[in-house]
């Protein structure tokens, strides 16, 4: 089961803002949408975190814009959880243009682990913990042509 995880992305026009570049909010909708796609695939499906009452809540996103992502770029999110504690975890994010390999941005989620009826932290579910590698390192970044370790 590899640590790292990859998931595309078209930037579309509707997130796309006044100065013709894709918008602050665009971006943490990726970063969601690649931390999702990657539990998906390690076995952990929205339904199924909803069956047990119990999954992942963002406690704080930290972000640093580096280069501007434009209409019909097509982008990579780089991902992998660095690290479980007792309720929370913390997972990283690189976000590629595919073309060229310019790195747009990285980011960092503390995720805490809640008792969906009380909102209540709870000791993460080890079944949950034994599903995903951690890589003990930040991976190496992404270089044009990485295309077979991406997931459309």
């Amino acid at each position: 089961m590899p640590a790292i995880f990859y998931y595309r992305h078209t930037v579309q026009p509707d997130e796309i803002d006044n100065l013709n570049h894709a918008n602050n909010v665009a971006y943490v909708q990726w970063l969601q949408d690649a931390a999702v796609a990657h539990s998906l695939a390690r076995g952990w499906s929205p339904e199924r975190y909803l069956a047990l009452g119990i999954g992942w809540v963002v406690r704080s996103h930290t972000i640093e814009y580096i280069r501007p992502a434009r209409l019909g770029d097509e982008i990579v999110v780089q991902t992998w959880v660095a690290d479980f504690k007792k309720v929370t975890s913390r997972r990283r994010y690189r976000i590629y243009r595919v073309e060229d390999g310019v790195l747009l941005a990285q980011a960092e989620t503390l995720w805490a682990f809640v008792t969906y009826a009380t909102g209540q932290p709870t000791r993460i579910h080890p079944d949950v913990v034994a599903s995903f590698e951690l890589p003990g390192s930040d991976p190496p970044p992404y270089q044009p042509g990485d295309l077979k370790m991406v997931r459309a």
